[in-house]
């Protein structure tokens, strides 16, 4: 087993960016707009809207609006989704989520040794698309499957699906988005070790990860299985496994500071999905949001 990473200092997520911060991390990734006439207030000042409304988890309309000179608000709410909706569309928000993981590993703030994948699930009471009813969880919700460092970065956030869906066969697509990330980074695939739930125990998935050169550490799923599997004996290292309560885990608990996130509220899928980037690169921007203990 690799040896143990140095835990995280103890820091806040940061809910919204300087001015300086967004013009570094953010501004590069937007869309220039070159025709019609300027806006009425910058794209610094719209995107923190946008982290606002993240963070508290209001309605658009109830978003706390600064007045102008004349005493009215400096921006209807609805510039402000629209804004969110063409940035989300546009790619712009994946962008910028990848942009921070290509940071990090840029800085060596990335320990890429060992893989946690898992999938987390979101009540949905609103309705919308791309739900089910999960029988495990008595909820209908939705889910996606995200991998994380060691450090607890989110690598790869995809991929989303109904929360009836089995996560096992979510892999593939998982998979593939987080080789793409690697490629992305400059990164070797030979040797890095993905660490897995037993949902995600087959033939396939082990094989996918076999074939890309890395080494698959999957809990085995007994099935009911009243007798041990013949044939050679899998490689699994249980302090490896355990890792993913001090990783994914506790990423996905990080994730309900954003009280847009404890419920989906969206009916579009991918609105949900792009709050839930723009709540990684949060997550990725404090590298040393953990606790010690």
């Amino acid at each position: 087993m690799p040896p143990q990473v140095e835990p995280k200092r103890n820091s806040r997520i940061p809910v919204s960016l300087t001015e300086s911060e967004f013009n570094e991390f953010i501004f590069p990734h937007l869309p220039v707009v070159k025709l019609g006439r300027p806006p009425s207030i910058s794209s610094f000042k719209r995107f923190n809207y946008i982290m606002t409304f993240l963070y508290t988890g209001c309605q658009w309309h109830m978003l706390p609006i600064e007045k102008n000179a004349d005493g009215k608000p400096e921006i209807h709410y609805t510039s402000i989704f629209k804004q969110f909706k063409k940035w989300a569309w546009g790619g712009a928000i994946l962008k910028i989520f990848e942009n921070s993981v290509v940071t990090l590993n840029k800085y060596g703030l990335l320990d890429l040794s060992i893989l946690h994948g898992d999938g987390t699930t979101t009540m949905a009471k609103k309705g919308g698309d791309g739900l089910g009813y999960s029988g495990h969880k008595h909820m209908k919700s939705d889910k996606i499957v995200a991998f994380s460092d060691r450090r607890c970065n989110v690598i790869s956030p995809m991929v989303t699906a109904a929360g009836n869906r089995n996560e096992c066969p979510l892999f593939t697509p998982a998979f593939d988005f987080l080789k793409s990330m690697l490629k992305k980074l400059s990164v070797t695939t030979k040797g890095l070790i993905i660490s897995l739930d037993s949902i995600y125990d087959s033939k396939c998935n082990r094989k996918k990860i076999f074939n890309a050169n890395m080494i698959p550490n999957v809990k085995e799923n007994q099935r009911n299985r009243k007798k041990t599997k013949r044939g050679k004996k899998r490689i699994y290292d249980e302090g490896i496994f355990d890792e993913r309560f001090r990783t994914i885990e506790r990423v996905f608990a990080w994730e309900d500071k954003f009280k847009r996130l404890l419920l989906r509220f969206e009916h579009i899928s991918y609105h949900h999905f792009c709050l839930k980037l723009l709540a990684y690169t949060c997550l990725l921007y404090t590298s040393d949001a953990a606790d010690d203990s």
